[in-house]
């Protein structure tokens, strides 16, 4: 696990260019923090490295956002208001589990307590440290 200090939004936003830069077809990042945390801005780094064209915001009452352009599609899902096994079936979580391109799951932990495996997702836990200042955890993305 590598662990970063991003001390604003931008420092957040350029780990997630990074990672996008490296992203391979069929990664699912599981991607947790409270709110405010800086989900969002993480992504829309994402979306940059990966040459994803338009604004990304969050998800959360539309559950998915798609963003096309880049080396691959971004599946941006935020889970924050599904809470239940069903919930998850009938909004059909399972097929971007498995994208033709990249999804970020915000609230992953969703997914774990309903009995769903994380095993195979890449986690990326962001926590409020400070008004700006983050300690964003990360598996090792090499591969």
């Amino acid at each position: 696990m590598a662990t970063l200090i991003s001390h604003s939004p931008a420092e957040t936003e350029a780990l997630g260019e990074q990672l996008g830069r490296t992203a391979q077809r069929g990664w699912v990042i599981a991607l947790s923090g409270d709110l405010g945390a800086g989900k969002t801005q993480f992504v829309k780094g994402l979306a940059r490295g990966l040459g994803c064209a338009g604004r990304v915001h969050s998800p959360t009452f539309t559950l998915v956002n798609e963003y096309e352009g880049g080396r691959f599609k971004l599946f941006h899902l935020d889970l924050y208001r599904l809470e239940t096994p069903a919930q998850l079936l009938s909004a059909g979580i399972e097929e971007f589990l498995a994208p033709d391109g990249v999804a970020v799951v915000e609230w992953a932990e969703r997914l774990a307590a309903t009995g769903w495996s994380l095993a195979g997702l890449k986690p990326v836990t962001i926590e409020i440290m400070s008004e700006t200042g983050r300690k964003i955890t990360y598996d090792d993305f090499g591969d």
